[in-house]
């Protein structure tokens, strides 16, 4: 079944101003305008962003809708994708962002605008924890794209948390995905936008 509803999560310090994520929406703008599409801002508060996102995917039809996620936002993208039983494509996505982010707490400011700043709380880790989806339930629901060469996560810890989803391992290329545009093509086809 084609994909009517394409929700997009970017990561820590990020935004829906990110490389990415406008990219993304101006594709689906420009080639398949009968998409529902939804990039919002995340708060800080993993709850909080949980909660947002539930509250926005309320009325999304489970079979139709997919959801992108980067890094943070592919951790995210993972609970939604198991709670909704739906596609998910993982930009490489972080696996154990309590662990990651404990080292965060305290002011940050976003990539996109460095005059922004919001506080990591030290209750965001424990929430992270309480999100951390099990084992996948539908590994095949998975497109994970994983740089080796990315410089803030494991890509091996990558691989082995998508173990049995559709994995593109990048030889090289880095935490961004600055080579985005070449993993266009692979993206569109496992979502099969409408």
């Amino acid at each position: 079944m084609p994909i009517t509803h394409l929700l997009y999560l970017h990561g820590f310090r990020s935004s829906p101003l990110s490389a990415k994520a406008q990219k993304m929406a101006a594709l689906v703008a420009g080639r398949h305008p009968a998409v529902r599409w939804w990039c919002p801002q995340l708060p800080p508060s993993p709850q909080g962003a949980m909660a947002l996102l539930e509250k926005g995917l309320s009325g999304w039809p489970a079979k139709s809708m997919a959801v992108i996620g980067s890094s943070l936002g592919g951790f995210y993208a993972t609970a939604v994708a198991e709670r909704h039983d739906c596609k998910a494509v993982l930009l490489n996505p972080a696996v154990d962002p309590a662990r990651d982010l404990a080292n965060y707490i305290g002011e940050q400011t976003t990539w996109q605008n460095p005059g922004e700043h919001f506080f990591f709380e030290a209750r965001f880790v424990d929430e992270l924890r309480a999100l951390q989806a099990g084992p996948l339930k539908t590994p095949q629901h998975y497109l994970a794209i994983i740089a080796k060469g990315d410089e803030v996560l494991d890509w091996r810890e990558m691989a082995a948390r998508y173990a049995g989803a559709q994995l593109q391992l990048l030889e090289g290329g880095d935490h961004a995905l600055s080579d985005f545009d070449a993993h266009l093509p692979a993206i569109l086809e496992f979502l099969d936008l409408a």
